[in-house]
Parts: C-alpha cells; structure tokens; sequence
C-alpha cells in the first residue's frame, strides 16, 4: 500500500507542485490585493524579506522611519504588515479594545518555553488580569521601599564613580559609563523586584554574568526574529530543545536559572516586613511559576530600557556644552537653595526633581530625540477592518488579516510637530508658549511609555531612576565624551538598544 502510494505521489508529481505553486501564488496576490491601497516598498507588497534585513543589520527602527518618510505615515513593510508614524492613529490602535497584541509577541517576546509573563501575553483578558495583580507593586502604592532603594542604588554609583574613575590634572582616565549604568539599572531592579540589590555597583561587575547573558539572549532572539524562525522557541516540542532554559550557561538561560534561584530563596524565607515589589505581586496572588516570570520580565526589560534611556539623554547633553552648563546651573541653585541635603548626605527627593524645569525638558528631549524602545510593537487589526483619520483629516481603511506597527523615531521627529529642527536636540523647545502645541506635544511624547492598557508599568520606577542619576551626577561631576568620534558600540535587538564602550572622562566638580 505504501509503495503504491509513493508511485502515485511521483506519478502526478508535476501535478502536484503546480497546483501547490498555484495556491502560493494566488495566497500571495490576496495578500498584495488587500493592502494595495497603501504605499510601501515594492518588494515589501511580497515579501518580509526587507524588514527581517533590517532586523538583521540592527536597525530596524530606521527602516520603520525612513518607509514613513517616503511613503507616508501609514506605509506597507510586509504581505500583511503595516508601519505608522501617526500618533494620532497610534492612540486609536491602543485605545480601541478591538485590537489585540500580534503573534509576534507569542513567538519573539516570550523569554521562556511557553510561558507568558505580562509583555507577552496576547490574551486580552489574561493580561489585563495580571495586569491588575503586579500594577500596585509597580506603581510604588504597596513598594513603600521603591525611592528609598534607588536613593542608595545612586549613591553607591556616585560612591564608585567618586573613588574609582575620577581624571585629574595629574592623571586623566576614562570610564565606560555604558557598563556602570547597566550596573545602576540591574541593581535597582533586583533591589526593589527581590529586596536585595545584586551589589553590581558595590563589585564593580557583572556579578552572575546577568547582564552578558541578557546581551547574548537578544543577539540570538533577534537573529531568529531576522531569519523568521522566532517561532521555532515556541513551537510544539521542538520549541523545548531550542528555546532558551534554566540549565543553559549562557544567554537568556543563564539569567532565567539566576532569577529563579533568587526568587525560589526569597520565597522560602519568612516574611521579612519589607513592602517591595515581589511582596506586592504575592499579596495580589501572582505565585509559583507566574510570579517567577513576572520577576524575569522586570529585569529584562526594566533594566535594559532605563539604561538605554539614560546613555542617550547623557550622550545628548555631553555633546552639547551649552546643555550640560545651563543644566549644572539650575541643580547649583537648588543645591544652594537648602532644599536638599548635601553631597553625600542624601539624594534630591523626587518631588523635587520633578519640579525643575531645565531637567524635565532635558528628559523630555532625550526620550524624543533618542526612544529606548524602538519596537514595531504590532497589534493585530480587528478582522472586519478599521477605518484610521490621519491628522490631515485622511481617513485609511485597515483591512482585516492584518498588522500595525509603530515607527516611534519617526513620530518623535516629526517636523511638523515639533518643528523644522525636529532631528536636533534642543531641550529648550518644551518653553513652547503656544500651550495647544505644547500640549499636543507632551501628549506624543508620553507615549515613549506606550499609552492605555499597554502603558509600560515601570514607568514609575523609571523616571526615579532618570531624575535622581542625572541630578546627582552632574551636581558632583563634570562630564566629557573621552572619544567623540566614536562615543558608544551600539546595537538594537528586538527593538532595544545594547551599549558598550561609552568612555567618559569625569572630573570633580565638589
């Protein structure tokens, strides 16, 4: 019976591949019919083959950009995908609860064989469930902890800067402040995640190797994202064998069986009466495995989006003298102001941080000239179709079967908006006296932290971070870049940049 069958198969062989051709075929103009209607490379209406190149050569958010300022804020970038730079279309998809997270999410973001932890989830109802469960612990409402943990994170990096990496008139050296901010970041994620921070700063390395592997498990990710085989780590049993485990030695593997020995130790001991953010998720009923994932996401992605925030806003602000002398006056003034303690004695609360304005527009204008997360971040489109206005009155029918993306670099400089000068860093812009454009101006770029429901919960955290670091390191040091024609080796995976081999020279400024 066998061989009959197999001399029937080579029998009708060329009919088979013909009529097997033909189905492709005919798949593929479906494909291209229904998106004709909007512009895109020509190669884009066929085949992904010009997004995953992009993703390969690391710079896929420039890819998403420079098809939006060719074709349009909404523009094709594959047979089913679609690319925006319109923030106002960008709000409706993450405002409409009819869209949903795209199969992308299931494939690449998942760090652990299928498991989902809250950026992965697809599921509308499950996520917004967890949601609710771990957003108290983010929020800082139950982590009564949070500033007091970061105030001692920015002290012991000001501690190590002070006593390690200090140039002199005598002796100049250089620090990688690439590294040493990873350093700051992981040890203010694991301190309010675990109630104990990994003591980076303290060791002056990269205690675990948490952070090579994270830098390894986006390398790889996102070389199987640029192929199109991300769904392999999720796929049924194989998925097992090539997705990433705690037994691995290195890559995410190394960091998931880190994590997990810390959460597993941290669960055993009795309770401590601290209110951190790992107390909070077990209070709101995130245990077991689910509190585990919680936990890995955080320092994935909670560590490696505030240090790419806080290498670029410092990048910016050394590259610009005038910068970083009006920013050194204003934290001078509130310094001989009394309103904080002294160096050395304390970190400027972030209430006051908050307050000054020269700081928040030297925030503001770092995120937008240079998003930490350059992600397409795609949303499935409602299976009847959507009809989006653009700005200009516009309206773009989406269809159904299909998925959007977000061009952030390209929406963060968008001339119109923010002005002829939009690729240039000019905190001053956030003096804007026309309140409307103002407005419509912090609205977009409050959507560095994504917006609605899929809002990032660290933000809280993050801006902390952002404000008490920039703060104290120019109020004790002066800062220069120690090789301008090459200041940092960057590259983006999975949207996110990783950074090393960013030498600044520091001086004391106290």
């Amino acid at each position: 019976m066998i061989n009959q069958a197999a001399e029937l198969l080579f029998q009708y062989r060329w009919h088979l591949l013909v009529t097997a051709f033909a189905i492709y075929a005919v798949q593929k103009v479906i494909a291209y019919k229904r998106l004709s209607h909007i512009k895109g490379p020509w190669l884009a209406a066929w085949s992904n083959f010009p997004q995953n190149k992009a993703i390969f050569t690391k710079k896929a958010y420039e890819f998403y950009s420079d098809v939006n300022k060719k074709y349009g804020p909404i523009a094709r970038i594959g047979p089913d995908a679609i690319v925006t730079s319109s923030p106002e279309v960008w709000l409706h998809v993450n405002t409409k609860p009819e869209y949903k997270r795209s199969d992308w999410y299931f494939h690449a973001a998942r760090i652990e064989y299928r498991r989902d932890n809250i950026f992965s989830q697809t599921n509308a109802e499950l996520h917004d469930q967890r949601r609710k469960q771990i957003a108290p612990g983010y929020s800082g409402r139950e982590n009564l902890e949070l500033e007091g943990d970061i105030d001692r994170r920015v002290q012991e990096f000001l501690d190590l800067i002070g006593t390690k990496y200090v140039s002199t008139e005598a002796r100049s050296r250089a620090v990688d402040m690439a590294k040493k901010i990873q350093y700051f970041t992981m040890d203010v994620i694991s301190a309010v995640a675990f109630g104990e921070p990994f003591g980076m700063l303290i060791e002056d390395r990269d205690i675990g190797g948490f952070i090579r592997s994270s830098e390894e498990g986006l390398r790889i990710g996102n070389a199987m994202m640029a192929l199109g085989l991300s769904w392999l780590a999720q796929s049924p049993g194989l998925g097992k064998l090539l997705g990433p485990k705690p037994t691995d030695q290195k890559g995410f593997g190394a960091m998931m069986r880190a994590c997990f020995d810390v959460v597993g130790d941290r669960v055993s001991k009795p309770d401590t009466g601290r209110r951190d953010m790992m107390a909070s998720f077990i209070r709101h009923g995130v245990l077991g495995d689910d509190l585990k994932s919680e936990v890995l996401e955080q320092l994935v992605a909670g560590s490696d989006t505030t240090a790419g925030a806080l290498r670029g806003i410092l990048l910016y602000v050394l590259s610009h003298p005038r910068v970083q002398a009006k920013l050194q006056d204003e934290i001078d003034e509130v310094a001989r102001s009394g309103r904080i303690p002294q160096v050395g004695e304390g970190i400027i609360p972030q209430n006051l941080a908050k307050t000054l304005p020269y700081l928040q527009a030297v925030i503001r204008e770092g995120l937008r000239i240079w998003p930490p997360v350059l992600n397409l971040l795609p949303k499935d489109v409602p299976k009847g179709g959507d009809t989006v206005t653009l700005a200009s009155g516009e309206k773009v029918f989406l269809p159904g079967g299909t998925y959007i993306g977000v061009a952030t670099l390209k929406m963060h400089r968008d001339k119109e908006l923010y002005g002829d000068d939009a690729d240039l860093f000019r905190p001053e812009r956030w003096f804007e006296e026309d309140k409307e454009k103002l407005a419509a101006m912090t609205k977009v770029n409050d959507l560095t932290f994504g917006h609605g429901k899929w809002q990032c919960l660290g933000k809280t955290v993050a801006q902390m971070e952002i404000n008490k670091l920039l703060f104290e390191l120019f109020r004790s040091f002066d800062c220069a870049l120690a090789r301008p024609s090459k200041p940092w080796d960057i590259g983006n995976f999975f949207g996110l940049f990783v950074i090393n081999d960013m030498p600044i020279q520091i001086t004391a400024r106290v």
